[in-house]
């Protein structure tokens, strides 16, 4: 396979990094990244964005401004360790109910951890399925987020289907991740980073490189930014955009159920 980035007409369903897997191959071996790298996800998402990753995440959830009722109901999907639904329910004063979904329990099991640390498991369900086949009805959820996680979808477009299937009419959508650099100097210096340094680090960290080089290859196998919104818009969503955060290391789209 080539390490050229996938479109909005696919190509992520058989890409496990550069490599070139059968369809149906790919979720177990995702699966088995993130239970390796599961305890140390945090640090992870450290390292593969230099601390950056928190800034971003703030951002996205000052976008979707959650509102401070006890009826908001969000989903957060591919969400296990709870990063995005503990923002969200804090950002409501801990009004709103989140329902982190993942289909790995080892990210689950660290979420519902940290849950408890921090006294949110009023306001949080943890529940284990795949994004391609929610188990909730239509129109049950007042936002839909994601945060690094679509690109370890093999079909993002059916897991954007069923996004819009679950949202309630008014509902959005917000999914942020990594994207292609568009500043010039920082695209250079961001690879050099992303090939050499970062697959070291995490043998350092976790004494395994391959899941960080799976995860290195598969961001640069991520659609473009104007790709991935297109295929936002062929979901059914409304009012389709995307924020650029640092220099397009990173992107927020965003996308209305109307």
């Amino acid at each position: 396979m080539t390490e050229a980035r996938t479109t909005a007409e696919g190509g992520m369903e058989t890409s496990y990094g550069f490599r070139q897997v059968n369809e149906g191959q790919k979720q177990g071996m995702v699966n088995d990244v993130f239970h390796k790298v599961a305890k140390r996800y945090d640090i992870m998402n450290d390292v593969m964005s230099a601390g950056l990753h928190r800034v971003w995440k703030d951002a996205m959830i000052g976008a979707l401004s959650p509102r401070k009722d006890p009826s908001y109901k969000v989903l957060d999907v591919a969400g296990g360790t709870g990063d995005i639904a503990f923002r969200i329910v804090e950002a409501s004063n801990r009004l709103a109910h989140a329902t982190v979904l993942d289909i790995n329990g080892s990210m689950l099991g660290v979420g519902e951890e940290r849950a408890a640390k921090k006294g949110l498991t009023e306001n949080l369900t943890f529940v284990e399925a795949n994004a391609e086949e929610l188990p909730f009805e239509a129109n049950s959820f007042d936002a839909y987020t994601v945060a690094f996680g679509i690109r370890n979808v093999p079909r993002i477009d059916v897991a954007l289907s069923e996004a819009y299937r679950v949202l309630k009419r008014g509902g959005r959508l917000l999914v942020l991740e990594f994207s292609e650099v568009e500043m010039p100097l920082l695209d250079k210096v961001y690879d050099a980073w992303s090939f050499n340094a970062i697959p070291q680090f995490g043998k350092m960290i976790t004494g395994d490189a391959e899941p960080y080089q799976y995860l290195v290859e598969s961001i640069r196998k991520f659609p473009r930014q104007d790709d991935f919104a297109a295929m936002i818009r062929t979901a059914g969503f409304s009012r389709v955009s995307y924020t650029n955060y640092t220099g397009g290391i990173a992107a927020l789209h965003s996308g209305w159920k109307l």
